[in-house]
């Protein structure tokens, strides 16, 4: 395709938003409200799948060593740990560590504890995938010298089954979303086309091609998409900007922590513009399709 051509598709492109001034608007209000909706949900489930990761991250495996273990012992127990399939990190802790812990998060009233301690020495075990904690934990239970093995069981599969249907909800959301907004540009951009019907028949009896006709009006529903994309992108930054400045200092030291503001307010402008481009261009390409066939 020639320069001059594809000049002219570009400046037929943007010569059409402003003949079709009010259908220009219509389409780009189509783009911004369901882009904002987009964009807000986009931040609200990346953060809740931040949490998500988080309170999967800390799920842990207590393992109770039994009282009748030697040194020898444990340590082969140990090892069995560590090469377990499945074990990603392992903490040993004497039973002077845990009350000290203990101690700590509780208060000195434990202490008294300190001249006859009852506890126990354990190991802490992570799973490299959290979800397979469950099966980590009955593994590591037939092993010897095991006096109980821990990990909330029951309240940790619920937790991950929570999880898993929030994170699909949150996907089944957008994409309902975004198939949303390509209807609506979609028929936004056909009452545009319905209007020129007799341009383009003339100049497909004139002799020109499909790909001719049809680019500029592919080029109209990109600008439409980044026209429609400007005004999300400056409310999701600024939205997040506002609750991220709120949160974000509430939330130091605590296990749950926010996404922080950079980079994912440009991950998410990005993914929006990208959005709007698509959907304005495969809008405009499933509307002018019918009216290429004459």
């Amino acid at each position: 395709m020639k320069f001059s051509t594809v000049k002219r598709h570009f400046r037929e492109s943007i010569k059409s938003l402003g003949r079709n001034s009010w259908m220009t608007i219509a389409s780009v209000s189509a783009v911004t409200v369901t882009l904002i909706l987009v964009g807000v949900f986009a931040l609200i489930m990346m953060n809740l799948n931040k949490v998500a990761t988080d309170l999967e991250n800390d799920v842990e495996i207590k393992v109770l060593i039994d009282e009748t273990a030697d040194e020898a012992a444990e340590k082969v127990l140990i090892e069995k740990v560590k090469k377990l399939p499945g074990v990603s990190e392992m903490t040993y802790s004497t039973k002077e560590d845990e009350l000290t812990k203990l101690v700590k998060d509780f208060g000195d009233d434990f202490k008294l504890f300190e001249q006859s301690n009852p506890l126990r020495n354990v190991i802490y075990v992570k799973a490299a995938d959290p979800q397979q904690t469950a099966k980590v934990a009955k593994a590591i239970d037939k092993y010897e010298y095991t006096y109980d093995v821990m990990y909330g069981e029951g309240k940790v599969e619920k937790l991950f089954n929570f999880l898993n249907i929030s994170r699909n909800v949150g996907i089944v959301l957008i994409l309902g979303l975004l198939f949303t907004a390509i209807f609506l540009i979609s028929n936004t951009i056909r009452i545009t086309i319905i209007a020129r019907r007799d341009e383009i028949e003339i100049m497909k009896l004139v002799g020109a091609t499909n790909s001719f006709v049809r680019i500029p009006f592919l080029l109209e529903g990109m600008w439409l998409g980044i026209l429609g994309s400007i005004i999300p992108i400056a409310v999701v930054t600024t939205l997040y900007h506002n609750i991220y400045k709120i949160i974000a200092p509430r939330l130091q030291g605590e296990l749950v922590q926010l996404l922080d503001f950079s980079p994912l307010v440009y991950q998410v402008s990005g993914l929006l513009l990208l959005i709007g481009v698509l959907i304005g261009i495969w809008g405009s390409f499933m509307s002018v399709r019918k009216f290429l066939k004459i």
